[in-house]
């Protein structure tokens, strides 16, 4: 069979050339439940049947909507665009007022979701979603409507010519789907991207990720971000098996347990895994505890060039005696944690390359399907501090303010339904405007240095780029965020969440009462203890970009509480809001408007 163009040939692909007893596994209850690839393409047939038994024509649109990542997801996607229809995948922590947006702009006609609580969330908004007929769920619930009713109903209604006619209408251009940008502000943008976009996207990331190699691929990032899902169709691709984690929470027994070859990861998560790994040698004595901080202290010198004979020697020692360990608690078998989403801190980068774990900093968009870049360990391929060499495919040039533009095959077809959004980011020319700035390092490498839209001037004129002060203030153990603020203002400053499971140990260990998290953050001493840490990393700038003052906010930010989007990033202008007291505090008057 031809290399796939189209998403729904992946895993006929995969079927013809390497099928797999275990194509995708969900972990259930503490089992896993596998499906092989023979399994996986008869029921995403039965799906297909069943839609087109329901009326879905070629071009209609078919919601998901998962609390977990699952096979049922993958069956369904593939399941509807072989229908001839386009899906719409969405966040699980979206508002209700998103979703009702979201189901109007591409009148949804079908919804499945995962979980009750989901399907209640969907019902309550359905009144106000005149396309939206129907309601499936995953779980086993009584009395609610369950997938399993249209897998059966696509058995027993066989579609077989009708959808090979409706395959053979689709060609890779078309769009296959919509997914809407959680976005910072305003209304959630749908991101039109083609079977072609992100398709050629895998085919150009093959080179660049170990997926030759045997063994199996763990996921737990959510299947409705186009980073995970196009990893996905990329293992399918190239039959390496899908473990899906049970839940964040226990992804770290899910690693040990699956010993996956390769997984992807957003910074923040590599930060935490970092943070107990430092704190698990914080709780060493002895010798023990001596060996494990001189061995971070050589992972903190590692380049990718190498170094003297006499580091290269106190390198191996350490990877022997020290970083060995951390290879194990993640299986052992780890040829690439792919990460991706936002910038990651250089100095973890280069500590988990020198206990010989190949993390693969990589960069894009949504709109970009997603990889315009990627970091890889062949062909003297990493540089730390930047996101690698672009993929074969896909351009990339600097424009004159330093905005980074990119063009080929993986850029998206619009937005739904916004032709004068589309405008702004998409040139005449083809080239998509990323909102990113950035450079090219040796010639070669793409570096980001800040958003486009995040960067601020002060008062005094001169320009603060808050995303790369904040990574490095985040070095610290004692904050687990910070936002750094200033726009228009004399001075930057800064709002800090602490990590607070860490402040209520240092408490212990210092023998401060713990007055719980609200309290803690009025304690002289804790203050004093995060100013030390924010002072040490203001050196490494200017002196108008170093933070003057900053306020502790008293509860962790989430995507819940509307700080974070569901990617993590932070949301400004909510933070902005909600903090304003604050923002007072600090500049003697309210939050400008």
């Amino acid at each position: 069979m031809n290399k796939p163009e189209r998403l729904f040939d992946v895993p006929h692909y995969q079927l013809a050339n390497k099928p797999l007893s275990d194509a995708i596994a969900t972990k259930v209850n503490g089992n896993w439940i596998k499906i092989s690839t023979q399994e996986y393409v008869d029921n995403a047939s039965h799906i297909s049947s069943a839609l087109i038994e329901k009326g879905i024509e070629p071009g209609d649109k078919v919601a998901l909507i998962s609390a977990n990542n699952r096979y049922e997801w993958n069956i369904m996607d593939i399941g509807i665009l072989q229908a001839g229809a386009i899906d719409v995948p969405m966040y699980p922590t979206a508002s209700e007022e998103d979703y009702t947006y979201i189901f109007n702009d591409a009148s949804v006609k079908m919804c499945f979701v995962s979980n009750k609580e989901l399907y209640d969330k969907v019902k309550r908004v359905q009144p106000d979603c005149p396309t939206l007929k129907e309601v499936f769920i995953f779980d086993d619930e009584a009395g609610v409507p369950n997938w399993k009713e249209v897998l059966e109903l696509g058995k027993n209604n066989p579609k077989s010519d009708e959808i090979e006619k409706r395959k053979a209408a689709v060609k890779k251009e078309d769009l296959a789907t919509l997914i809407y940008t959680s976005g910072t502000t305003g209304k959630p943008k749908g991101v039109m991207l083609s079977h072609w976009n992100i398709v050629s996207n895998v085919l150009n990331c093959e080179s660049r990720l170990p997926v030759d190699v045997e063994g199996r691929a763990i996921s737990f990032l959510p299947l409705c971000h186009i980073f995970e899902r196009m990893l996905i169709y990329l293992y399918a691709y190239k039959s390496v098996p899908i473990y899906y984690a049970e839940s964040l929470d226990t992804i770290g027994d899910n690693i040990r347990e699956v010993k996956p070859i390769i997984f992807t990861a957003v910074p923040r998560l590599l930060e935490k895994v970092y943070d107990r790994i430092m704190g698990k040698g914080a709780e060493l004595t002895g010798i023990k505890k001596g060996l494990f901080f001189w061995a971070v202290s050589v992972g903190e010198k590692y380049t990718i060039n190498g170094r003297s004979g006499w580091y290269n020697f106190k390198l191996k020692i350490a990877r022997k005696l020290i970083f060995s360990k951390w290879q194990e608690a993640l299986g052992g078998n780890v040829k690439a944690i792919a990460s991706g989403s936002a910038a990651l801190n250089p100095k973890l980068a280069r500590i988990f390359l020198a206990a010989d774990i190949n993390i693969q900093e990589g960069y894009g968009l949504t709109e970009t399907s997603p990889v315009i870049s990627v970091n890889c360990p062949l062909d003297d391929g990493t540089r730390i501090g930047t996101v690698g060499r672009p993929i074969e495919g896909c351009e990339v040039k600097i424009a004159e303010d330093g905005e980074i533009l990119a063009k080929g095959p993986n850029i998206m077809m619009g937005y739904y339904n916004q032709p004068e959004k589309t405008a702004e980011v998409l040139d005449k020319d083809g080239w998509f405007h990323t909102g990113d700035i950035g450079e090219i390092v040796e010639g070669q490498y793409l570096k980001i240095t800040d958003r486009k839209k995040e960067m601020f001037k002060t008062s005094g004129g001169k320009y603060v780029a808050p995303q790369i002060m904040e990574n490095s203030f985040k070095e610290s153990r004692f904050i687990e965020q910070i936002m750094v603020i200033g726009d228009g203002e004399k001075h930057p400053a800064a709002f800090v969440q602490p990590d607070f499971a860490f402040l209520k140990d240092w408490c212990a260990r210092k023998e401060i009462d713990y007055p719980g998290d609200a309290e803690a953050i009025k304690l002289d001493r804790v203050k004093e203890r995060i100013e030390r840490d924010i002072n040490d990393v203001n050196q490494r700038y200017g002196k108008w970009e170093q933070v003057k003052k900053f306020e502790l906010t008293p509860e962790p930010w989430s995507v819940e509480g509307g700080e974070l989007t569901p990617k993590l990033s932070l949301r400004r202008k909510p933070i902005i809001a909600k903090y304003a007291a604050l923002y007072e505090n600090i500049y003697g008057h309210p939050p400008r408007s």
